[in-house]
């Protein structure tokens, strides 16, 4: 069956290079920007099927002249090692076929706006927010990805009671989207005198950006108000009315947005991040029906699940969804994270891989 997959994938990725060339087809941008979209998800499958059928064709090869009565001992003993060596090929590049066939996340190439939120341990916790927030924005730039904070509550001693930035590039979604979660630190705050450890949490949530076409809004459910930003001032304060409160009265979901000097521009931020809301709230309906049935490896992504450590003594960072430790804290919190984001994601990928075989 997975053969067929990749032939009928093959054959569609011919026709689209052979779309892409007609006039009508290069004079219609959308028509065109769709192909192209398509052409490039295909075309790591189609490398990697044909190296397949590259390295298929000399284990082939191989197990014929094995079979030939006339080959002398030299060259059976050579064809024997080439065809061990390209049967083992053909093995891996076939589970690599089966995970590059796998349904992608259509989340994963997306925009996403994080939420990062105080939790238990006063200003201990949103201080190890403004950590949090300075290590997700360190690791987008060297992913190359730009960052906009949409709203921001500060506290005195410069921590975050809360935060929601955006995070814009391709594949965004597909690097945060398992940072969703409790995170707990464990250090002697700044604010201890005894020298004692302290446990706090912060709750991070990632939502994929949502286009305004993918959730329904009723402009009578909507009320917004102007306000003074929040925060705990200074020369960034918003000291004139253009800051925006927007309230969803449907949910009840209230939105903040006071970065941006113009109010239409706040009230902009404000309706987009709503859509994203919106729009999360039906992603997680969805996915509570599969959850039902099949549980992840790496957890649910439930907000309230604890899903990472940081201890300070130990310079230790543990990942309890994988049970992955590390003892670089210090280049973990400069944006140095791919070294738990891939284990997540390959863990993923295992996870759902067992579920296709399941199915079938």
């Amino acid at each position: 069956m997975i053969f067929q997959k990749l032939q009928r994938a093959d054959d569609r990725y011919r026709e689209i290079e052979q779309m892409m060339t007609l006039p009508e087809v290069v004079g219609n941008n959308k028509k065109y920007a769709e192909l192209i979209k398509e052409y490039k998800a295909l075309e790591p499958i189609i490398e990697k099927f044909r190296e397949y059928k590259e390295a298929e064709k000399i284990l082939r090869e191989s197990d014929e002249m094995m079979r030939d009565s006339d080959l002398d001992g030299e060259l059976r003993e050579l064809a024997e090692e080439e065809y061990k060596e390209y049967k083992l090929v053909c093995e891996r590049l076939t589970e690599e076929l089966k995970i590059l066939l796998m349904p992608r996340d259509p989340n994963d190439s997306r925009n996403v706006i994080v939420e990062i939120r105080q939790g238990a341990g006063g200003e201990e916790a949103a201080l190890f927010g403004a950590d949090l927030y300075r290590m997700y924005t360190m690791y987008a730039t060297a992913r190359r990805f730009k960052t906009e904070v949409v709203s921001i509550n500060e506290t005195e001693l410069g921590g975050l009671k809360e935060i929601s930035f955006s995070v814009i590039g391709d594949g965004a979604y597909s690097r945060f989207k398992f940072e969703s979660g409790v995170h707990r630190v464990q250090r002697i705050p700044v604010t201890e005198s005894n020298g004692r450890i302290q446990t706090s949490t912060v709750t991070v949530a990632v939502l994929p950006e949502a286009e305004d076409v993918e959730v329904e809004v009723n402009p009578a459910d909507l009320k917004f108000e102007s306000c003074k930003s929040s925060g705990a001032g200074g020369q960034h304060i918003n000291k004139t009315e253009s800051a925006v409160r927007l309230t969803h009265k449907p949910t009840g979901i209230v939105i903040e947005c006071d970065q941006e000097r113009s109010q239409l521009q706040n009230k902009e931020k404000a309706l987009k991040l709503l859509y994203t809301k919106l729009y999360d709230m039906k992603l997680r309906a969805q996915e509570e029906e599969i959850a039902s049935t099949r549980k992840s490896q790496v957890g649910s992504g439930d907000r309230s699940e604890k899903i990472r450590t940081y201890n300070y003594p130990q310079s230790r960072v543990t990942d309890h969804r994988i049970n992955k430790t590390i003892y670089s804290l210090a280049g973990f919190l400069n944006g140095d994270i791919d070294c738990i984001v891939d284990d997540l994601i390959a863990a993923d990928t295992a996870e759902r891989l067992k579920g296709e075989q399941n199915d079938n």
